[in-house]
């Protein structure tokens, strides 16, 4: 995909950016933020000083289109270069609605009969695309060593709850029935996926879970919502000036859930589930500066209580989103780097 001269010239300013010496970045980022005990990591503070000169922001004046056109427009400037190492072609997974297009990632060198995660990107099941989650979907299968079906699930509101909780089911459903075509195991598929994505990897799970037959093996859980019939403290605590804003998730919510929806219907908040007992392990990142920090918290907790194998990593010095912008810091990879060896002793291979 050709990228045009703006964009290109925006891109290099954040890669500038990022190359300064600590001292500069420093000075171009402000002074160092600490709330509720934690210090936010120079890197994130540095892409939130650069997204507030440049005006964006998750919800676009104008709405749907011009939200969805900056998320697509974001990753350019924070994904960095395409990784070559791991080819990527189409997959239509055939739906009584009409088939729901996916790209299946493959490493470089790997044997067929791998791992493969489900992807479900993020975006409040409104934006986002398998486009603008290229660059994580490539980074997650290079590193855990697995192939990578990243899903193009209905986005509200065109597409309101449970459209997106049922295609992240049927994708699963797909991967492991068409194991073989896909160059996969059926015994070692995971799904995952980032906030929004996260939520309906979460969903896919316990429904795939509750009634009988093939399930995921694991799952890979960055910053889920988990509850939407609820505000906790982290709720107020970064209503705003951290990129996901409470407003934000307000407008979300009321495009994929509108009244009459039940936000407590576990295909919406999986932390409501009355039985979360025999589901698979799971691994679930938090960010220190996430308005979502607390609900994804208490879904490990209540994994746990239930006899789940969970892995809680909270990155206290990072915001929401973090796994985005592993083309520019440091930090960002690191976070996602660690979510991904959790995948790769899950599953890798």
């Amino acid at each position: 995909m050709t990228i045009p001269p703006p964009v290109r010239i925006q891109a290099a300013v954040v890669r500038a950016a990022y190359a300064l010496p600590e001292g500069l970045r420093r000075a171009v980022a402000g002074k160092p933020v600490v709330l509720d005990g934690q210090t936010l990591a120079l890197d994130a503070q540095l892409i939130l000083k650069l997204q507030r000169l440049s005006g964006a922001s998750l919800v676009m004046s104008g709405g749907v289109g011009p939200s969805r056109a900056a998320m697509e427009h974001a990753r350019h400037l924070v994904g960095g270069p395409r990784n070559r190492t791991v080819a990527a072609r189409s997959v239509g997974i055939p739906q009584e609605h009409g088939e729901l297009a996916a790209t299946l990632y493959t490493p470089e060198g790997l044997a067929a009969g791998s791992g493969l995660l489900v992807l479900l990107h993020g975006g409040g099941w409104v934006v986002g695309s398998r486009a603008s989650h290229d660059h994580v979907a490539r980074f997650l299968a290079q590193r855990a060593r697995v192939r990578v079906l990243s899903v193009e699930y209905r986005l509200a509101p065109e597409h309101a709850f449970p459209a997106a909780a049922d295609d992240a089911l049927a994708a699963f459903d797909y991967a492991y029935a068409k194991a073989a075509d896909l160059g996969a195991d059926p015994e070692r598929i995971a799904v995952g996926g980032d906030s929004a994505g996260g939520n309906l990897a979460a969903v896919a799970a316990q429904q795939a879970v509750r009634r009988g037959g093939p399930a995921p093996v694991f799952q890979l859980l960055l910053y889920p919502a988990t509850d939407a019939s609820t505000r906790r403290p982290s709720r107020a605590l970064f209503a705003d000036g951290f990129f996901l804003t409470s407003a934000d998730m307000d407008w979300f919510a009321d495009r994929y859930a509108p009244a009459p929806a039940d936000r407590t219907d576990p295909r919406l908040s999986p932390l409501l589930a009355e039985d979360l007992t025999g589901l698979p392990p799971a691994y679930i990142g938090t960010a220190g500066f996430d308005p979502l920090r607390d609900e994804g918290e208490a879904y490990a907790r209540a994994l746990e209580e239930a006899g789940v194998a969970v892995r809680l990593s909270r990155q206290s010095d990072l915001i929401h989103g973090y796994a985005s912008y592993i083309g520019v810091g440091h930090r960002f990879r690191e976070a996602t780097a660690e979510a991904a060896e959790a995948l790769r002793q899950a599953i890798g291979g």
